[in-house]
């Protein structure tokens, strides 16, 4: 999931076109890095960060919806776990451990209508940019938003990889 170099050519492409788009919405490629490092800095995740926002020197990411520890670390778990596998629609809930796959959906669930908006601090030239943690939720699929997941739980090597991709 966070190695730029073995996603899809239709993964690189999209989350390329997302970057570049994002970084235009925010005014520029470094504000957008500066962001996410700044995100990097909140210590376990910014995700459970009680102020639900992140402030950064030229941006803003906001949340509708604190993410408690219990939900985080299931989501962290799920994340870290697949972190090999690069497939597109990758379903979460795909685990022989029917326990644990329930354990998944109550945290897709509970996740689902959390949404993250980015705004930058001179919003006269710039709009910004919004994404949610899941692309699908239902009973017996569930897959992560790539772009969640660059966010807030890859590099910054990683975004820099996906803006500097060629299509």
């Amino acid at each position: 999931m966070c190695n730029f170099n073995n996603q899809s050519e239709d993964a690189k492409a999209l989350i390329h076109l997302f970057m570049i788009k994002s970084a235009e919405a925010l005014g520029g490629v470094n504000f957008l890095l500066n962001l996410i490092e700044t995100m990097k800095t909140n210590k376990p995740n910014a995700l459970i960060h009680k102020g639900k926002k992140i402030v950064s020197d030229e941006a803003t990411i906001e949340w509708n919806k604190i993410v408690f520890k219990d939900k985080f670390d299931i989501l962290e778990d799920v994340i870290r776990s697949r972190k090999s596998d690069e497939k597109e629609d990758l379903n979460i809930l795909d685990t022989e451990n029917t326990k644990k796959s329930k354990k998944i959906l109550n945290m897709a669930k509970t996740l689902a209508p959390v949404e993250f908006t980015v705004t930058p601090k001179n919003t006269s030239e710039n709009g910004g940019f919004n994404f949610k943690v899941f692309d699908k939720v239902e009973n017996d699929f569930v897959s992560i938003n790539p772009i969640f997941i660059a966010m807030f739980f890859c590099s910054t090597d990683f975004i820099k990889k996906a803006i500097k991709h060629t299509i």
